[in-house]
């Protein structure tokens, strides 16, 4: 039971947009894009659009971030600025009820900006982890953030799920219509578990008043202030840089792996099932690699996890029926949350608490491109072959070169 309130209402902002995360992102968005709103497209065509409109949105997400990260500090707009994103990604849900079949173009405006968005919302959130929880509690915390995400991702996904398969038992025309009305409550869910956060967890304070444009350049200053900080610190550096590389095929696999399962004509029944195992799955693993650490400590639990990875992508290449994709994505399940937050725990027990927007808004610079390279790399391989099951191989160099440079990372010593 978790006794925090802080914490709690911290981690219910996980739950609030990892509804986004899975019905929209990782399940019914790849699917109904190339099914509804780019039907009658070639699936390498399609594949390759949707591979550089999540290339670009996280390009720009990861321009803006560290900037925003560091005006956030200054004038402590950590909430603010979580607010405006997340009511930007919840009206772009919205919208994608009202787009109409064939009209790929405005879907995938929608699909970006709400990427843009969520991910956006997400630094502001990550940053205040160092005020709800210190030391040991942050691993904690953390994982209880990603636990929380999973089963509340999982619940709501799960109806959509029954929506999609029996849309007559909601009084729904049929399965289209079923995935518009699914993103509809995505856009409400996430709106309404933000409000703990919002009115339960104090936005850190700042005394600075300075005018706007004195601020911008401060911002600036405090910006460069923190990379070149980051390259001195060499613990840092190989912690970030390895992140880097790793992180881009955590991601690549999240956001492209209906589109996979599609490619090589699965049902979308099974792909929808196969999502609500890694759901479910990954809620209490999640939970568990938190609890890891007091005798594992953070490294090793990742490097697991990241090898878990390695070999989920080597057996891709062999995947052909329903059941192969179920049996990956209860490996997957296992581990996504944990590299996930141990990763998130790691950086913020290394970075100044008073500068945590500004760390956390590169540490998001760092996850986003990475982010620009999976998908493209996975996206034009397969448009240039015609070959969709050697697409997710490439992403084994940058588990490979991720988990040796976190092998150089040493831990601190924490209460």
């Amino acid at each position: 039971m978790i006794k925090d309130k802080k914490i709690l209402s911290w981690a219910f902002y996980d739950w609030a947009n990892s509804a986004y995360a899975t019905t929209v992102m990782a399940g019914f968005f790849p699917l109904f894009f190339q099914k509804y709103w780019s039907t009658g497209i070639e699936p390498a065509v399609t594949t390759a659009r949707l591979g550089s409109a999540i290339s670009l949105a996280s390009l720009v997400v990861a321009l803006c971030s560290p900037f925003l990260g560091a005006v956030a500090d200054l004038r402590s707009y950590k909430k603010t600025y979580l607010f405006i994103f997340m009511l930007i990604g919840v009206l772009c849900c919205v919208g994608m009820f009202f787009v109409p079949q064939g009209d790929w173009m405005f879907a995938l405006t929608a699909y970006a900006i709400s990427m843009m968005a969520f991910n956006a919302s997400c630094v502001f959130n990550d940053s205040l982890l160092p005020y709800v929880a210190e030391g040991r509690r942050l691993d904690y915390a953390s994982s209880v953030g990603y636990a929380l995400g999973y089963l509340g991702g999982g619940i709501l996904f799960l109806l959509n799920v029954i929506m999609f398969l029996k849309p007559e038992l909601f009084g729904i025309a049929g399965k289209p219509e079923a995935v518009k009305w699914s993103f509809l409550t995505v856009g409400v869910w996430w709106l309404v578990f933000t409000i703990p956060l919002m009115r339960n967890v104090p936005e850190p304070k700042s005394d600075y008043k300075e005018p706007f444009m004195v601020m911008m350049k401060q911002s600036m200053n405090n910006l460069f202030h923190t990379l070149r900080a980051m390259v001195k610190n060499r613990n840092i550096l190989f912690f970030v840089v390895g992140y880097w590389f790793y992180i881009d095929g955590v991601y690549t696999v999240m956001t492209m792996a209906v589109d996979y399962g599609v490619s090589i004509g699965l049902e979308g029944d099974s792909l929808m099932t196969a999502l609500l195992m890694t759901q479910f799955i990954g809620f209490p693993f999640a939970w568990l690699f938190g609890m890891t650490t007091g005798r594992w400590g953070l490294r090793k639990p990742i490097l697991f996890c990241i090898g878990c990875y390695s070999v989920a992508v080597i057996l891709a290449t062999q995947m052909s029926t329903a059941l192969h994709f179920y049996l990956l994505a209860a490996m997957i399940g296992m581990v996504q949350g944990g590299v996930q937050a141990l990763s998130r725990s790691f950086f913020a027990q290394m970075i100044p608490r008073e500068a945590s927007g500004e760390y956390f808004g590169v540490f998001n610079l760092v996850g986003k491109f990475a982010s620009i390279l999976g998908p493209f790399i996975v996206g034009m391989t397969v448009y240039m072959t015609g070959e969709h099951r050697f697409g997710m191989l490439g992403l084994l160099v940058l588990f490979m070169i991720g988990g040796g440079l976190l092998f150089k990372v040493k831990e601190l010593e924490r209460a």
